[in-house]
């Protein structure tokens, strides 16, 4: 079982909360339905038309609680979800943002965490003229209590504009909107109450983020929550204070699954996998050719989809074509799987990784903001992984040594990579290059000459060499 290293204290929000329940439940909904936000806002009502949730309809309940609450029971002013909802509409209606860039703005001794928002319309929306966002850090696999959710909304109602996102992409709670002058006391009450700390923001180590892990996956082949807390606590300077050309993340995927997408999202991506074979139990195979057990778990079972059909819906869809029945029973040929996981979900009483697991990691995934998405490249395809996780600790840094010092600003990982190439990459790392890496034929070639590998190097007499090669 996962355990923290350091003691934790059970909160209890009776005794912490800022709120009665009177106080929270304050309003009908036959009031709700009579609301009108302060400001015109024909643009925002027509988003709550039709079948799909609407963040205005929640931002329409926010802003009729804080109308009904007393101002001495809120730190800024109640007028802070109908001004947003009245800048929003006048950016609709003339096709432009209205917050300003928030530049520099934080915590005592923190450079990341708080994103600085200010609106450039202060004179007409005087409770938006700050609306900075925080960011605080998710548990491992994002494992709440109520008590905990429940104190963490208190405390931005009361200091905050009460509105809140589950969660940002990169997995911490979102909390929208406040002014300077409540940043450190939400801090302190973060740190020193709820025992919880600020995410990543800025050009700096950006919030780890793990799937549920060994916690309630049987297909996890690392413990993700252990790997992301290690990492979160060891580079806490990296996370805190931004000494990066841009933002750096970590994603731990505790299979080839991708529950995290890490292979997607991650400048480093962590990718739980097996090196021996898939463990294979042949009676299950049978039962699932004879009907016995349903494929998928049982997920796709909403319609009659007919007899299970092992040839057509396993081994044909195979990338690899890697396996085969012969026999009566089932062969993988192991050398040749990719981990792409198709068999073992659609057969999950059948198969199973094997049992020497570690993890892949792979470099350079990103959004589409410069030069277009990237996928992360497999460049170390198999690694142990055991607490404390030096071995990994040691590609980290070696890459932390190489990208602040190459890499443009403003320029991720990724695109580092695809400037210098995947040859510094294998330089820098100190991996041998392999041909699972290349992407595409003629394409990231991985045979890489030095000068001093090539008799005489690279500079030659053309005379000479044309007296050996005549036209």
């Amino acid at each position: 079982m996962f355990e923290p290293n350091e003691e934790q204290s059970e909160l209890k929000y009776q005794e912490l909360r800022i709120y009665s329940d009177e106080e929270l439940h304050n309003y009908t909904e036959e009031e709700l339905k009579n609301f009108k936000c302060k400001h015109d806002i024909p643009d925002l009502d027509d988003l709550e038309k039709g079948p799909w949730p609407s963040f205005v309809a929640d931002a329409k309940r926010e802003a009729l609680h804080r109308r009904k609450l007393t101002q001495d029971r809120m730190m800024i002013e109640r007028d802070v979800v109908e001004d947003m909802l009245g800048q929003v509409q006048i950016s609709f209606d003339e096709g432009e943002t209205h917050w300003k860039h928030g530049g520099i703005v934080g915590v005592f001794g923190y450079g990341g965490g708080v994103i600085g928002r200010y609106s450039d319309l202060p004179e007409k929306f005087p409770s938006i003229a700050h609306f900075h966002t925080m960011r605080i850090n998710q548990p491992s696999s994002k494992f709440y209590n109520s008590d905990y959710l429940r104190t963490v909304c208190d405390l931005w109602e009361y200091r905050g504009s009460g509105m809140m996102n589950m969660h940002g992409s990169t997995g911490d709670i979102i909390c929208l909107g406040t002014f300077t002058e409540q940043l450190e006391p939400i801090f302190y009450e973060l740190t020193h109450v709820l025992q919880q700390d600020l995410g990543g923001s800025g050009s700096n180590l950006r919030t780890p983020e793990c799937c549920v892990g060994r916690a309630r996956c049987e297909y996890a082949c690392i413990d993700t929550q252990a790997m992301c807390y290690e990492l979160t606590h060891f580079y806490q300077d990296e996370l805190h204070r931004p000494a990066f050309p841009y933002k750096f993340k970590f994603k731990f995927d505790g299979c080839p699954n991708g529950c995290v997408a890490s292979i997607a999202r991650s400048d480093m991506s962590y990718i739980g996998t097996w090196r021996d074979d898939i463990r294979i139990d042949q009676a299950a195979v049978q039962a699932y050719i004879g009907g016995e057990f349903k494929p998928n778990a049982g997920a796709h079972s909403g319609r009659d989809w007919g007899k299970f059909d092992i040839e057509k819906e396993v081994i044909g869809l195979c990338p690899t074509k890697c396996m085969r029945m012969n026999g009566g029973k089932l062969e993988i040929n192991n050398k040749e799987c990719t981990r792409c996981m198709h068999c073992i979900n659609t057969m999950p009483r059948a198969l199973r990784p094997g049992t020497e697991t570690g993890v892949s990691i792979l470099f350079g995934a990103k959004a589409p903001i410069l030069d277009g998405a990237q996928m992360s490249v497999l460049t170390i395809p198999f690694m142990e992984c055991e607490h404390p996780y030096d071995n990994i600790k040691e590609v980290v840094e070696k890459i932390w040594e190489w990208w602040p010092e190459e890499g443009k600003n403003r320029e991720r990982l990724g695109e580092l990579i695809q400037r210098q190439g995947l040859t510094k990459l294998l330089q820098v790392l100190e991996v041998p290059p392999m041909p699972q890496m290349v992407k595409e034929p003629r394409s990231n070639p991985y045979i890489f000459w030095k000068a001093e590998d090539v008799p005489g190097g690279w500079e030659r007499d053309i005379n000479d060499y044309r007296s050996r090669h005549k036209r």
